[in-house]
Protein backbone atom coordinates (compact mmCIF):
# COMPACT_ATOMS: atom_id res chain seq x y z
CA UNK A 1 0.00 0.00 0.00
CA UNK A 2 1.04 3.62 -0.45
CA UNK A 3 2.30 5.58 2.52
CA UNK A 4 -0.65 7.98 2.81
CA UNK A 5 -3.40 7.30 5.34
CA UNK A 6 -7.10 7.83 4.68
CA UNK A 7 -10.44 6.95 6.24
CA UNK A 8 -11.63 5.71 2.88
CA UNK A 9 -8.70 3.31 2.57
CA UNK A 10 -9.22 2.12 6.12
CA UNK A 11 -12.86 1.38 5.43
CA UNK A 12 -11.95 -0.59 2.32
CA UNK A 13 -9.34 -2.55 4.28
CA UNK A 14 -11.82 -3.51 7.01
CA UNK A 15 -14.29 -4.75 4.42
CA UNK A 16 -11.55 -6.74 2.70
CA UNK A 17 -10.36 -8.36 5.93
CA UNK A 18 -13.88 -9.43 6.75
CA UNK A 19 -14.28 -10.83 3.26
CA UNK A 20 -11.13 -12.93 3.61
CA UNK A 21 -13.02 -15.36 5.86
CA UNK A 22 -15.89 -15.71 3.40
CA UNK A 23 -14.77 -14.86 -0.11
CA UNK A 24 -11.34 -15.20 -1.77
CA UNK A 25 -12.06 -12.38 -4.27
CA UNK A 26 -9.18 -9.85 -4.58
CA UNK A 27 -9.21 -6.66 -2.49
CA UNK A 28 -10.85 -3.84 -4.49
CA UNK A 29 -8.76 -0.70 -5.01
CA UNK A 30 -9.60 2.47 -3.03
CA UNK A 31 -12.10 4.83 -4.69
CA UNK A 32 -10.49 7.47 -6.86
CA UNK A 33 -10.33 11.11 -5.84
CA UNK A 34 -12.64 13.82 -7.12
CA UNK A 35 -9.90 16.42 -6.80
CA UNK A 36 -6.13 16.48 -6.33
CA UNK A 37 -4.22 19.67 -5.52
CA UNK A 38 -0.43 19.75 -5.80
CA UNK A 39 2.52 21.81 -6.93
CA UNK A 40 2.78 24.41 -4.20
CA UNK A 41 3.29 25.10 -0.51
CA UNK A 42 0.71 23.09 1.46
CA UNK A 43 0.36 24.23 5.08
CA UNK A 44 -1.68 21.50 6.73
CA UNK A 45 -1.86 22.91 10.31
CA UNK A 46 -1.61 19.25 11.33
CA UNK A 47 1.29 18.67 13.71
CA UNK A 48 1.65 15.05 12.57
CA UNK A 49 2.16 16.18 8.94
CA UNK A 50 3.00 19.91 8.98
CA UNK A 51 3.50 20.12 5.23
CA UNK A 52 2.72 18.01 2.21
CA UNK A 53 3.24 17.85 -1.53
CA UNK A 54 -0.34 16.99 -2.51
CA UNK A 55 -3.89 16.63 -1.20
CA UNK A 56 -6.67 14.43 -2.53
CA UNK A 57 -10.40 15.01 -1.96
CA UNK A 58 -13.37 12.72 -2.35
CA UNK A 59 -17.03 13.25 -1.47
CA UNK A 60 -16.26 16.51 0.29
CA UNK A 61 -13.64 15.01 2.61
CA UNK A 62 -9.85 14.94 2.63
CA UNK A 63 -8.95 11.55 1.18
CA UNK A 64 -5.15 11.70 1.29
CA UNK A 65 -2.33 14.04 2.29
CA UNK A 66 1.35 13.40 1.68
CA UNK A 67 3.97 12.80 -0.99
CA UNK A 68 2.83 13.66 -4.49
CA UNK A 69 3.57 10.22 -5.91
CA UNK A 70 1.51 8.53 -3.21
CA UNK A 71 -1.43 10.91 -3.43
CA UNK A 72 -1.48 10.58 -7.21
CA UNK A 73 -2.30 6.90 -6.75
CA UNK A 74 -5.86 8.07 -5.98
CA UNK A 75 -6.18 9.71 -9.40
CA UNK A 76 -8.89 8.30 -11.60
CA UNK A 77 -10.17 9.03 -15.08
CA UNK A 78 -12.52 11.76 -13.81
CA UNK A 79 -10.26 13.30 -11.17
CA UNK A 80 -9.75 17.05 -11.47
CA UNK A 81 -6.10 17.98 -10.88
CA UNK A 82 -5.13 21.52 -9.83
CA UNK A 83 -1.50 22.64 -10.09
CA UNK A 84 -0.85 25.39 -7.56
CA UNK A 85 2.14 26.57 -9.59
CA UNK A 86 3.99 27.54 -6.46
CA UNK A 87 1.02 29.11 -4.67
CA UNK A 88 -0.11 28.04 -1.18
CA UNK A 89 -2.89 25.82 0.14
CA UNK A 90 -4.23 26.19 3.70
CA UNK A 91 -7.28 24.98 5.60
CA UNK A 92 -10.34 27.15 5.03
CA UNK A 93 -10.45 30.08 7.44
CA UNK A 94 -12.91 30.00 10.32
CA UNK A 95 -14.58 33.18 11.52
CA UNK A 96 -14.11 32.99 15.29
CA UNK A 97 -16.40 35.95 15.87
CA UNK A 98 -18.48 38.11 13.57
CA UNK A 99 -21.97 38.98 12.48
CA UNK A 100 -22.82 37.46 9.11
CA UNK A 101 -26.37 38.81 8.99
CA UNK A 102 -25.13 42.28 9.96
CA UNK A 103 -22.60 42.12 7.13
CA UNK A 104 -25.55 41.30 4.90
CA UNK A 105 -27.69 44.21 6.08
CA UNK A 106 -24.91 46.81 6.11
CA UNK A 107 -23.95 46.01 2.55
CA UNK A 108 -26.82 48.18 1.32
CA UNK A 109 -25.97 51.11 3.63
CA UNK A 110 -23.94 54.22 2.82
CA UNK A 111 -20.25 53.55 3.49
CA UNK A 112 -19.17 56.36 5.80
CA UNK A 113 -15.99 54.64 7.02
CA UNK A 114 -12.55 56.18 6.99
CA UNK A 115 -9.63 54.77 4.95
CA UNK A 116 -8.75 52.03 4.18
CA UNK A 117 -12.37 50.81 4.43
CA UNK A 118 -14.01 53.98 3.05
CA UNK A 119 -13.16 57.52 1.98
CA UNK A 120 -14.64 59.68 4.75
CA UNK A 121 -12.05 61.83 6.51
CA UNK A 122 -14.12 64.80 7.67
CA UNK A 123 -17.70 65.43 8.75
CA UNK A 124 -18.16 67.36 5.50
CA UNK A 125 -17.09 64.21 3.60
CA UNK A 126 -19.62 62.25 5.63
CA UNK A 127 -22.42 64.70 4.86
CA UNK A 128 -21.53 64.63 1.18
CA UNK A 129 -21.82 60.83 1.09
CA UNK A 130 -25.22 61.01 2.77
CA UNK A 131 -26.39 63.79 0.45
CA UNK A 132 -25.45 61.65 -2.56
CA UNK A 133 -27.66 58.82 -1.26
CA UNK A 134 -30.44 61.33 -0.51
CA UNK A 135 -30.39 62.46 -4.14
CA UNK A 136 -30.15 58.91 -5.54
CA UNK A 137 -33.05 57.62 -3.45
CA UNK A 138 -35.59 60.40 -2.93
CA UNK A 139 -37.66 58.58 -0.30
CA UNK A 140 -37.18 56.65 2.94
CA UNK A 141 -34.51 56.37 5.58
CA UNK A 142 -30.88 57.21 4.91
CA UNK A 143 -28.69 54.75 6.80
CA UNK A 144 -24.90 54.87 6.96
CA UNK A 145 -22.40 52.50 8.49
CA UNK A 146 -18.85 52.70 9.79
CA UNK A 147 -18.24 56.30 10.85
CA UNK A 148 -15.25 56.60 13.18
CA UNK A 149 -14.90 59.67 15.37
CA UNK A 150 -11.31 58.70 16.20
CA UNK A 151 -10.33 59.12 12.55
CA UNK A 152 -12.43 62.13 11.55
CA UNK A 153 -10.38 65.31 11.38
CA UNK A 154 -12.81 66.99 13.79
CA UNK A 155 -12.18 64.25 16.36
CA UNK A 156 -15.84 64.00 17.34
CA UNK A 157 -19.09 62.21 16.58
CA UNK A 158 -21.48 63.69 14.00
CA UNK A 159 -24.43 65.23 15.86
CA UNK A 160 -28.11 65.74 15.23
CA UNK A 161 -27.30 69.22 13.92
CA UNK A 162 -24.73 67.87 11.44
CA UNK A 163 -27.17 65.33 10.07
CA UNK A 164 -30.01 67.86 9.93
CA UNK A 165 -27.83 69.75 7.44
CA UNK A 166 -28.40 66.82 5.07
CA UNK A 167 -32.13 66.52 5.70
CA UNK A 168 -34.72 67.42 8.30
CA UNK A 169 -37.54 65.73 6.38
CA UNK A 170 -36.02 62.28 6.04
CA UNK A 171 -34.73 60.19 8.95
CA UNK A 172 -30.96 59.64 9.01
CA UNK A 173 -29.13 57.24 11.28
CA UNK A 174 -25.43 56.32 11.23
CA UNK A 175 -23.95 53.24 12.88
CA UNK A 176 -20.58 53.76 14.55
CA UNK A 177 -17.69 51.56 13.37
CA UNK A 178 -17.84 49.70 16.70
CA UNK A 179 -21.57 48.95 16.25
CA UNK A 180 -21.98 50.13 19.85
CA UNK A 181 -23.05 53.72 19.12
CA UNK A 182 -25.15 55.54 16.57
CA UNK A 183 -25.87 59.09 15.46
CA UNK A 184 -29.34 60.24 14.43
CA UNK A 185 -30.91 63.38 12.99
CA UNK A 186 -33.99 65.09 14.41
CA UNK A 187 -36.43 63.15 12.22
CA UNK A 188 -34.94 59.79 13.22
CA UNK A 189 -35.03 60.74 16.91
CA UNK A 190 -38.66 61.76 16.51
CA UNK A 191 -39.64 58.48 14.85
CA UNK A 192 -37.75 56.55 17.57
CA UNK A 193 -39.60 58.45 20.28
CA UNK A 194 -36.41 59.91 21.79
CA UNK A 195 -37.01 63.34 23.30
CA UNK A 196 -35.65 65.58 26.04
CA UNK A 197 -37.91 63.69 28.46
CA UNK A 198 -36.63 60.23 27.51
CA UNK A 199 -34.57 58.66 30.28
CA UNK A 200 -31.47 56.60 29.57
CA UNK A 201 -32.31 52.93 29.03
CA UNK A 202 -30.67 50.25 31.13
CA UNK A 203 -27.16 49.64 29.81
CA UNK A 204 -27.20 52.68 27.53
CA UNK A 205 -26.87 56.44 27.35
CA UNK A 206 -28.44 59.26 25.33
CA UNK A 207 -25.94 62.06 24.93
CA UNK A 208 -27.38 65.52 25.50
CA UNK A 209 -26.62 69.04 24.36
CA UNK A 210 -24.46 70.71 26.97
CA UNK A 211 -26.42 72.08 29.91
CA UNK A 212 -29.74 70.63 28.68
CA UNK A 213 -31.61 67.34 28.39
CA UNK A 214 -32.04 67.75 24.62
CA UNK A 215 -30.56 64.74 22.78
CA UNK A 216 -27.56 65.72 20.67
CA UNK A 217 -28.13 62.74 18.36
CA UNK A 218 -25.42 60.39 19.68
CA UNK A 219 -26.79 57.19 21.21
CA UNK A 220 -24.70 54.70 23.17
CA UNK A 221 -25.23 50.95 23.55
CA UNK A 222 -28.86 49.97 24.29
CA UNK A 223 -30.06 53.50 23.46
CA UNK A 224 -28.89 52.89 19.89
CA UNK A 225 -31.34 50.02 19.44
CA UNK A 226 -34.29 52.30 20.13
CA UNK A 227 -33.42 54.23 16.96
CA UNK A 228 -32.48 51.18 14.90
CA UNK A 229 -35.74 49.53 15.92
CA UNK A 230 -37.64 52.19 13.99
CA UNK A 231 -35.95 51.24 10.70
CA UNK A 232 -38.20 49.61 8.08
CA UNK A 233 -37.57 45.92 7.50
CA UNK A 234 -36.39 44.56 4.18
CA UNK A 235 -38.51 41.90 2.48
CA UNK A 236 -37.45 38.25 2.89
CA UNK A 237 -36.36 38.17 -0.74
CA UNK A 238 -34.22 41.29 -0.26
CA UNK A 239 -32.69 39.84 2.90
CA UNK A 240 -31.88 36.56 1.16
CA UNK A 241 -30.19 38.42 -1.69
CA UNK A 242 -28.17 40.48 0.82
CA UNK A 243 -27.19 37.28 2.66
CA UNK A 244 -25.97 35.73 -0.58
CA UNK A 245 -23.74 38.75 -1.27
CA UNK A 246 -22.37 38.58 2.30
CA UNK A 247 -21.50 34.90 1.88
CA UNK A 248 -19.71 35.70 -1.35
CA UNK A 249 -17.70 38.32 0.55
CA UNK A 250 -16.70 35.74 3.17
CA UNK A 251 -15.77 33.19 0.50
CA UNK A 252 -13.67 35.84 -1.27
CA UNK A 253 -11.64 36.13 1.94
CA UNK A 254 -11.19 32.35 2.26
CA UNK A 255 -13.75 31.89 5.04
CA UNK A 256 -15.59 28.57 4.98
CA UNK A 257 -17.27 28.77 8.40
CA UNK A 258 -18.87 32.03 9.58
CA UNK A 259 -20.31 33.11 12.90
CA UNK A 260 -23.49 35.06 13.46
CA UNK A 261 -23.03 36.49 16.94
CA UNK A 262 -25.98 37.89 18.89
CA UNK A 263 -28.56 36.39 16.53
CA UNK A 264 -32.05 37.80 17.01
CA UNK A 265 -35.46 36.35 16.13
CA UNK A 266 -35.56 38.01 12.71
CA UNK A 267 -32.00 37.10 11.74
CA UNK A 268 -32.37 33.51 12.96
CA UNK A 269 -35.53 33.24 10.86
CA UNK A 270 -33.55 34.51 7.85
CA UNK A 271 -30.77 31.98 8.39
CA UNK A 272 -33.23 29.14 8.85
CA UNK A 273 -35.13 30.25 5.75
CA UNK A 274 -31.88 30.24 3.78
CA UNK A 275 -30.86 26.85 5.18
CA UNK A 276 -34.23 25.32 4.29
CA UNK A 277 -33.68 26.47 0.71
CA UNK A 278 -30.07 25.19 0.62
CA UNK A 279 -28.97 28.80 0.15
CA UNK A 280 -26.01 28.66 2.55
CA UNK A 281 -22.75 28.16 0.66
CA UNK A 282 -20.65 28.19 3.86
CA UNK A 283 -21.29 26.81 7.34
CA UNK A 284 -22.90 29.28 9.73
CA UNK A 285 -22.74 29.02 13.52
CA UNK A 286 -25.43 31.16 15.16
CA UNK A 287 -25.35 32.38 18.76
CA UNK A 288 -28.71 33.86 19.84
CA UNK A 289 -28.56 36.78 22.29
CA UNK A 290 -28.81 35.72 25.92
CA UNK A 291 -32.16 37.37 26.70
CA UNK A 292 -34.02 35.78 23.80
CA UNK A 293 -31.99 32.56 23.56
CA UNK A 294 -34.32 30.30 25.60
CA UNK A 295 -37.28 31.16 23.36
CA UNK A 296 -35.28 31.05 20.11
CA UNK A 297 -33.43 27.82 20.82
CA UNK A 298 -36.32 25.91 22.39
CA UNK A 299 -35.88 22.22 21.67
CA UNK A 300 -33.35 22.79 18.86
CA UNK A 301 -30.31 20.55 19.12
CA UNK A 302 -27.47 22.90 19.98
CA UNK A 303 -24.20 22.08 18.22
CA UNK A 304 -25.63 20.12 15.26
CA UNK A 305 -25.71 21.31 11.65
CA UNK A 306 -28.76 21.15 9.44
CA UNK A 307 -28.21 22.34 5.88
CA UNK A 308 -25.02 24.20 6.93
CA UNK A 309 -26.66 26.00 9.88
CA UNK A 310 -26.21 25.21 13.55
CA UNK A 311 -26.86 26.95 16.82
CA UNK A 312 -23.52 26.97 18.59
CA UNK A 313 -24.71 28.28 21.94
CA UNK A 314 -25.55 31.63 23.50
CA UNK A 315 -24.07 35.14 23.14
CA UNK A 316 -23.84 37.38 26.19
CA UNK A 317 -23.03 41.10 26.12
CA UNK A 318 -21.18 42.49 29.15
CA UNK A 319 -19.95 45.91 28.05
CA UNK A 320 -19.30 48.19 25.11
CA UNK A 321 -16.42 49.23 22.90
CA UNK A 322 -13.00 50.62 23.87
CA UNK A 323 -12.68 52.78 20.76
CA UNK A 324 -16.13 54.19 21.55
CA UNK A 325 -15.10 54.56 25.22
CA UNK A 326 -18.03 52.53 26.53
CA UNK A 327 -16.05 49.41 27.53
CA UNK A 328 -16.09 48.69 31.29
CA UNK A 329 -12.61 49.20 32.75
CA UNK A 330 -11.24 48.79 36.26
CA UNK A 331 -9.25 52.04 36.04
CA UNK A 332 -10.18 55.27 34.23
CA UNK A 333 -9.85 56.01 30.56
CA UNK A 334 -6.67 57.83 29.59
CA UNK A 335 -8.77 60.73 28.26
CA UNK A 336 -12.38 60.79 29.41
CA UNK A 337 -15.08 61.41 26.77
CA UNK A 338 -16.51 64.91 26.57
CA UNK A 339 -18.80 65.58 29.50
CA UNK A 340 -17.47 62.69 31.59
CA UNK A 341 -15.42 63.04 34.81
CA UNK A 342 -11.74 62.14 34.90
CA UNK A 343 -12.52 58.95 36.86
CA UNK A 344 -14.88 57.65 34.14
CA UNK A 345 -14.39 53.89 33.58
CA UNK A 346 -17.23 53.11 31.18
CA UNK A 347 -20.09 50.97 32.38
CA UNK A 348 -21.34 47.39 32.41
CA UNK A 349 -24.22 46.16 30.28
CA UNK A 350 -25.71 44.51 33.37
CA UNK A 351 -24.91 44.16 37.08
CA UNK A 352 -22.84 41.32 38.54
CA UNK A 353 -25.86 39.40 39.82
CA UNK A 354 -27.42 39.28 36.35
CA UNK A 355 -24.17 38.08 34.80
CA UNK A 356 -23.93 35.33 37.45
CA UNK A 357 -27.54 34.30 36.85
CA UNK A 358 -27.19 34.11 33.08
CA UNK A 359 -23.97 32.09 33.16
CA UNK A 360 -25.45 29.73 35.75
CA UNK A 361 -28.61 29.31 33.65
CA UNK A 362 -26.70 28.41 30.50
CA UNK A 363 -24.28 26.11 32.33
CA UNK A 364 -27.27 24.26 33.76
CA UNK A 365 -28.76 24.06 30.25
CA UNK A 366 -25.47 22.76 28.82
CA UNK A 367 -25.30 25.54 26.23
CA UNK A 368 -21.85 26.90 25.28
CA UNK A 369 -21.36 30.60 26.00
CA UNK A 370 -19.55 33.28 24.07
CA UNK A 371 -19.48 36.57 25.98
CA UNK A 372 -18.50 40.01 24.75
CA UNK A 373 -16.11 41.57 27.29
CA UNK A 374 -13.73 44.31 26.16
CA UNK A 375 -12.81 45.98 29.44
CA UNK A 376 -11.00 44.19 32.25
CA UNK A 377 -13.85 44.99 34.66
CA UNK A 378 -16.26 43.20 32.30
CA UNK A 379 -13.74 40.36 32.00
CA UNK A 380 -13.76 40.14 35.79
CA UNK A 381 -17.55 39.83 35.78
CA UNK A 382 -17.38 36.92 33.35
CA UNK A 383 -14.52 35.07 35.05
CA UNK A 384 -16.20 35.39 38.46
CA UNK A 385 -19.47 34.07 37.04
CA UNK A 386 -17.76 31.13 35.33
CA UNK A 387 -15.93 30.20 38.53
CA UNK A 388 -19.24 30.14 40.40
CA UNK A 389 -21.01 28.17 37.67
CA UNK A 390 -18.19 25.63 37.46
CA UNK A 391 -18.50 25.06 41.22
CA UNK A 392 -22.27 24.59 40.93
CA UNK A 393 -22.21 22.55 37.71
CA UNK A 394 -18.85 20.74 37.71
CA UNK A 395 -17.60 18.70 34.80
CA UNK A 396 -18.36 18.99 31.13
CA UNK A 397 -16.42 20.41 28.22
CA UNK A 398 -17.48 24.07 28.34
CA UNK A 399 -14.92 26.09 26.30
CA UNK A 400 -16.51 29.37 27.41
CA UNK A 401 -15.29 32.12 25.09
CA UNK A 402 -14.43 35.69 26.08
CA UNK A 403 -15.06 37.68 22.93
CA UNK A 404 -12.55 40.50 22.31
CA UNK A 405 -10.76 40.26 25.72
CA UNK A 406 -9.01 43.48 24.73
CA UNK A 407 -7.72 44.55 28.14
CA UNK A 408 -7.69 41.22 29.97
CA UNK A 409 -4.92 41.22 32.60
CA UNK A 410 -2.25 38.60 33.32
CA UNK A 411 -3.91 37.54 36.57
CA UNK A 412 -7.17 37.10 34.66
CA UNK A 413 -5.47 35.00 31.99
CA UNK A 414 -4.19 32.70 34.74
CA UNK A 415 -7.72 32.17 35.99
CA UNK A 416 -9.02 31.66 32.45
CA UNK A 417 -6.37 29.00 31.87
CA UNK A 418 -7.51 27.14 34.99
CA UNK A 419 -11.12 27.29 33.77
CA UNK A 420 -10.38 26.22 30.19
CA UNK A 421 -11.75 29.51 28.87
CA UNK A 422 -10.86 30.73 25.38
CA UNK A 423 -10.05 34.37 24.62
CA UNK A 424 -10.98 35.37 21.07
CA UNK A 425 -8.85 38.43 20.41
CA UNK A 426 -9.90 41.30 18.18
CA UNK A 427 -6.21 41.77 17.33
CA UNK A 428 -7.05 43.91 14.28
CA UNK A 429 -7.48 46.75 16.81
CA UNK A 430 -3.69 47.09 16.83
CA UNK A 431 -3.84 48.48 13.30
CA UNK A 432 -7.24 50.16 13.12
CA UNK A 433 -7.22 51.86 16.57
CA UNK A 434 -3.77 51.20 18.04
CA UNK A 435 -2.78 54.88 17.96
CA UNK A 436 -6.16 55.93 19.36
CA UNK A 437 -5.84 53.45 22.23
CA UNK A 438 -2.31 54.65 23.00
CA UNK A 439 -3.06 58.36 22.89
CA UNK A 440 -6.65 58.64 24.10
CA UNK A 441 -8.39 55.45 25.20
CA UNK A 442 -5.96 53.51 27.40
CA UNK A 443 -2.61 55.25 27.45
CA UNK A 444 0.65 53.60 26.32
CA UNK A 445 1.03 50.94 29.04
CA UNK A 446 -2.42 49.40 28.65
CA UNK A 447 -2.57 50.00 24.89
CA UNK A 448 0.56 47.93 24.31
CA UNK A 449 -1.15 44.98 26.03
CA UNK A 450 -4.41 44.91 24.07
CA UNK A 451 -5.19 41.47 22.67
CA UNK A 452 -2.37 39.82 24.68
CA UNK A 453 -2.05 36.77 22.44
CA UNK A 454 1.59 35.96 23.19
CA UNK A 455 0.91 36.09 26.93
CA UNK A 456 -2.06 33.76 26.49
CA UNK A 457 0.02 31.34 24.43
CA UNK A 458 2.78 31.28 27.03
CA UNK A 459 0.18 30.23 29.60
CA UNK A 460 -0.95 27.34 27.40
CA UNK A 461 -4.28 28.97 26.55
CA UNK A 462 -5.96 28.20 23.23
CA UNK A 463 -6.86 31.55 21.66
CA UNK A 464 -8.43 32.68 18.41
CA UNK A 465 -8.41 35.84 16.25
CA UNK A 466 -11.41 37.55 14.68
CA UNK A 467 -12.37 40.63 12.66
CA UNK A 468 -15.82 41.18 14.20
CA UNK A 469 -17.14 41.93 10.70
CA UNK A 470 -18.67 44.29 9.76
CA UNK A 471 -16.75 46.32 12.38
CA UNK A 472 -13.74 45.77 10.14
CA UNK A 473 -13.85 43.84 6.85
CA UNK A 474 -13.67 40.05 6.97
CA UNK A 475 -10.11 40.14 5.59
CA UNK A 476 -8.30 37.20 7.19
CA UNK A 477 -4.87 37.73 5.66
CA UNK A 478 -4.83 41.25 7.12
CA UNK A 479 -6.00 39.76 10.43
CA UNK A 480 -3.07 37.32 10.42
CA UNK A 481 -0.78 40.27 9.57
CA UNK A 482 -2.02 42.24 12.59
CA UNK A 483 -1.34 39.34 14.96
CA UNK A 484 2.17 38.90 13.61
CA UNK A 485 3.18 42.57 13.33
CA UNK A 486 0.83 44.63 15.58
CA UNK A 487 1.71 47.69 13.52
CA UNK A 488 -0.58 50.72 13.88
CA UNK A 489 -1.63 53.20 11.23
CA UNK A 490 1.25 55.47 12.27
CA UNK A 491 3.78 52.62 12.13
CA UNK A 492 4.08 52.14 15.88
CA UNK A 493 4.34 48.56 17.17
CA UNK A 494 1.46 48.21 19.61
CA UNK A 495 3.09 45.84 22.09
CA UNK A 496 6.15 44.16 20.55
CA UNK A 497 6.15 41.44 23.22
CA UNK A 498 2.59 40.39 22.29
CA UNK A 499 3.41 39.60 18.63
CA UNK A 500 3.00 35.97 17.61
CA UNK A 501 4.57 33.85 14.89
CA UNK A 502 2.90 33.47 11.49
CA UNK A 503 2.17 29.82 12.29
CA UNK A 504 0.49 30.72 15.57
CA UNK A 505 -1.57 33.38 13.80
CA UNK A 506 -2.66 30.84 11.19
CA UNK A 507 -3.66 28.42 13.94
CA UNK A 508 -5.77 31.17 15.52
CA UNK A 509 -7.99 31.34 12.41
CA UNK A 510 -8.03 27.61 11.61
CA UNK A 511 -7.57 24.75 14.07
CA UNK A 512 -7.99 26.86 17.22
CA UNK A 513 -11.13 28.45 15.81
CA UNK A 514 -12.40 24.96 14.99
CA UNK A 515 -11.69 23.95 18.58
CA UNK A 516 -13.64 26.97 19.82
CA UNK A 517 -16.63 25.65 17.83
CA UNK A 518 -16.17 22.03 19.06
CA UNK A 519 -15.26 21.15 15.46
CA UNK A 520 -11.56 20.33 15.68
CA UNK A 521 -12.23 16.72 14.63
CA UNK A 522 -13.73 17.78 11.31
CA UNK A 523 -12.25 21.18 10.42
CA UNK A 524 -9.26 23.43 10.92
CA UNK A 525 -6.48 21.32 9.38
CA UNK A 526 -5.76 19.44 6.16
CA UNK A 527 -6.06 15.98 7.66
CA UNK A 528 -7.46 12.78 6.13
CA UNK A 529 -11.11 12.37 7.06
CA UNK A 530 -11.75 16.05 7.73
CA UNK A 531 -13.93 18.32 5.64
CA UNK A 532 -12.29 19.53 2.44
CA UNK A 533 -12.56 23.19 3.42
CA UNK A 534 -9.54 24.76 1.72
CA UNK A 535 -8.16 28.10 0.60
CA UNK A 536 -5.58 28.82 -2.11
CA UNK A 537 -3.39 31.86 -1.39
CA UNK A 538 -1.03 33.75 -3.66
CA UNK A 539 1.77 32.96 -1.17
CA UNK A 540 2.26 31.21 2.14
CA UNK A 541 2.27 33.47 5.23
CA UNK A 542 5.15 31.29 6.43
CA UNK A 543 7.35 32.12 3.45
CA UNK A 544 7.00 35.87 2.88
CA UNK A 545 8.32 38.84 4.81
CA UNK A 546 5.96 39.27 7.79
CA UNK A 547 5.08 42.78 6.65
CA UNK A 548 3.92 41.39 3.29
CA UNK A 549 1.34 39.02 4.76
CA UNK A 550 -1.46 41.58 4.41
CA UNK A 551 -0.81 41.69 0.65
CA UNK A 552 -1.40 37.95 0.18
CA UNK A 553 -4.46 37.38 -2.01
CA UNK A 554 -7.10 34.69 -1.76
CA UNK A 555 -7.20 32.99 -5.16
CA UNK A 556 -9.72 30.21 -4.57
CA UNK A 557 -11.92 28.87 -1.77
CA UNK A 558 -13.30 25.35 -1.48
CA UNK A 559 -16.18 24.30 0.78
CA UNK A 560 -16.54 20.54 1.18
CA UNK A 561 -14.35 20.09 -1.88
CA UNK A 562 -16.43 22.37 -4.09
CA UNK A 563 -15.07 25.68 -5.36
CA UNK A 564 -17.20 28.56 -4.07
CA UNK A 565 -14.87 31.39 -5.07
CA UNK A 566 -12.16 31.76 -7.67
CA UNK A 567 -10.26 34.92 -8.50
CA UNK A 568 -10.61 35.56 -12.25
CA UNK A 569 -7.44 34.87 -14.20
CA UNK A 570 -5.58 37.89 -15.55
Amino acid sequence: MSRFNTKAAAAVLLVALAACTEDPDPIPPPSSADLIIHGGSIVTVDDSTPSAEAVAVRDGLILAVGDEADVMETKGDDTEVIDLKGKALLPGFIDAHGHLTMVASTGAMVNVASPPVGNVQTIEDLKAALAARRDEQPEGWIVGNGYDDSLLEEGRHPTRADLDDVSTDRPIVLIHVSAHLAAANSKALQLAGITADTIDPKGGHIRREEGTTVPNGVLEESAMFQALGALPQATPEEELAQLHVAQQTYARHGITTAQDGFTQATTLALLQWAADRNALMIDVVAFPGAVTAPDLIGDTRVGHYKNRLKIGGVKMLLDGSPQGKTAYLSTPYHVAPNGKPDDYVGYPAMPDDDVDAQVDQFYAQGWPIIAHANGDAAAEQLINAVEKAEATHPGGDRRTVMIHAQTVRDDQLDRMAALGMIPSFFVAHTFFWGDWHRDSVLGPERAYRISPAASAGEKGITYTFHNDAPVVPADVTRLIWTGVNRRSRSGDIIGPSERVSPMDAIRAVTISAAYQNFEEDEKGSITPGKRADLVVLSASPLEVDPMAIKDIEVLQTFKDGRSIFEEPAD
